[in-house]
């Protein structure tokens, strides 16, 4: 390196110093943001695991729990939405002779 290039650095090494220093604060502070993010996007799906689990949860208790009741709750639904279609039935034709 000669003379020239050398006293032409020496008066802009504080400013390289200075720029990369204020490089090295900005790189620091991105990172503490993106860990942040990163903790929440982990709570989020923590989250919605506990949901995820607790639903598994209610289905196999559905499915464990005594499998003839819950059949029978199911026929009884049936039945009870069978006679309410045959009510509607029977009380749309009366509907039309009034008419």
């Amino acid at each position: 390196m000669d003379t020239a290039n050398l006293a032409l650095m020496i008066p802009l090494a504080p400013f390289i110093i200075g720029g990369i220093a204020i490089w090295t604060r900005h790189q620091h502070k991105m990172a503490e943001l993106q860990l942040k993010a990163t903790a929440e996007k982990a709570a989020q799906y923590a989250s919605g695991s506990r949901e995820l689990e607790e639903r598994v949860r209610v289905l196999e208790r559905i499915i464990t729990d005594g499998g003839y009741d819950t059949a029978l709750q199911i026929e009884a639904l049936r039945d009870v939405r069978q006679s309410e279609g045959r009510v509607a039935e029977e009380t749309a034709p009366e509907k039309e002779t009034r008419q």
